[in-house]
């Protein structure tokens, strides 16, 4: 449901894990070789989980619980793709011919955040509606 507050939070971290893909840099060395791409299965398939996690998460929008844990996953996924990126950048000798090597951390991170404030609000929906049935 569009008007929940966490659907929206949902909708921008599938959008900025998107738009990462869209937008990921290359990543060459000094040397001419391609360090990291978007293409590559684990970058790839990190990235995609994360959009999917987040589509499944909108939809499943009457299972409270479901989406809390779908969350979570993402949450993880999203801290596996920023500690593959760390590794990668913490790995590369010296300078790439375009200084980019920090731009792509940022969107997992942004991601990481829309969501814990979408859990939040997803709690705060399930405690509401426990405070209900216990006035029943």
């Amino acid at each position: 449901m569009i008007q929940r507050i966490q659907t929206v939070f949902l909708i921008i971290s599938a959008l900025i894990m998107g738009g990462l893909y869209l937008w990921f840099p290359e990543v060459v060395g000094t040397d001419g070789q391609i360090i990291m791409e978007r293409s590559e299965p684990l970058i790839f398939g990190l990235i995609f989980l994360s959009i999917a996690l987040a589509i499944i998460s909108i939809i499943s929008f009457k299972k409270r619980q479901q989406q809390f844990v779908l969350n979570r996953l993402n949450i993880v996924s999203n801290f596996v793709l920023l500690g593959v990126f760390v590794y990668r950048l913490l790995t590369l000798s010296g300078e790439t011919i375009v200084s980019e090597k920090g731009i792509g951390v940022l969107f997992p991170i942004i991601s990481i955040v829309f969501l814990v404030l979408a859990n939040k609000a997803i709690k705060k929906d399930e405690d509401l509606v426990k405070s209900v049935d216990r006035l029943r």
